[in-house]
């Protein structure tokens, strides 16, 4: 006879197959961890994914001459893998800017791509590891809205560790996992010329700036699959609270304080999609008022496991 808790464990781990499709475990799987797309970090996993839409909305705070401005971001964000190991990726920012006192400004923002390969993965530990780039392409958005002149590139390497490996008497911690990015944002051209306000030309200059961003995760997906079955109902049992933290600082050409955001939020991870919602709460006082941010994401190799969802190269 099986005994009750073989059960309740047998029960989460169906509940967590039924998250994601057969194919599932080449999305964001590391053994047993699932590590969903964070919203403000970039997760570190390669995938065939697609983010649409991604909209944002915050105040920004007054800087010098700029005025406060509610900022509302949407964006669509597609990944393909080429390779089971590395994928690339195209992203677009379309920007509404409403400065007090200004008027309205529209339009997109600069196109970004990314290159990523994934060359470590840990079954037993729970554990990614990826390096990768992000190509901001110069010349692609509307002058209007602030994008840039220049391009920056960010060679950045992620990583994703789940703590499933920990032991029993600490086994409610192994839902917990962290999921992290560094980088170093590279301009293209290190200063530009710009006309202020009353028609005087200046020079702006363009630091390197470290980009640094962490993802805090407790999977209740894993909690009732592998620690313990809490009878948690839909759609609680298939929710992830996260924390992100998202900061950069300019390291040289005049530098500049620490900014970012910390981002506490939710996501729900089904079969084929995902949603995420989170506040956007700046780190300093200059930085602006709270804003919201949301997502829906899908699962292509989960959803189209034969076609576009799979690798272009085996």
């Amino acid at each position: 006879m099986i005994e009750q808790s073989a059960v309740a464990r047998l029960g989460g781990v169906a509940l967590l197959a039924g998250a994601v499709t057969g194919n599932a475990f080449a999305h964001g799987f590391a053994g047993k961890r699932f590590f969903p797309a964070t919203l403000a970090t970039d997760d570190p996993f390669v995938a065939d994914e697609l983010s649409l839409p991604t909209v944002s909305r915050r105040k920004t705070g007054a800087n010098g001459d700029e005025p406060a401005t509610l900022e509302t971001d949407a964006s669509v964000d597609f990944t393909k893998r080429i390779t089971p190991t590395f994928g690339l990726g195209l992203g677009a920012t379309y920007l509404s800017l409403k400065p007090d006192g200004g008027d309205p400004q529209r339009g997109f923002d600069n196109l970004a791509a990314n290159a990523k390969y994934q060359f470590y993965e840990s079954d037993e530990h729970e554990t990614i590891l990826s390096i990768g780039a992000d190509w901001d392409i110069g010349n692609t958005g509307a002058k209007r809205t602030g994008a840039d002149s220049f391009s920056t590139v960010t060679p950045t390497v992620f990583f994703g560790k789940g703590f499933g490996d920990l032991p029993e008497g600490l086994k409610y911690l192994r839902p917990f996992a962290l999921t992290g990015t560094a980088g170093v944002a590279i301009p293209t051209r290190a200063s530009t010329a710009a006309v202020d306000d009353s028609g005087n030309a200046t020079t702006v200059q363009n630091p390197h700036v470290l980009n640094v961003g962490f993802a805090v995760e407790y999977s209740l997906l894993y909690l009732q699959s592998f620690v313990k079955d809490a009878g948690l109902p839909e759609p609680f049992n298939r929710m992830i609270p996260v924390v992100e933290i998202a900061l950069q600082k300019p390291v040289d050409r005049g530098g500049g304080p620490t900014t970012g955001t910390v981002n506490p939020g939710v996501l729900w991870a089904g079969r084929t999609m995902q949603y995420g919602l989170e506040a956007i709460i700046p780190v300093n006082g200059t930085g602006g008022k709270t804003g919201v941010m949301f997502q829906i994401h899908f699962f292509l190799d989960d959803l189209f496991p034969r076609s576009i969802g799979k690798p272009l190269l085996d």
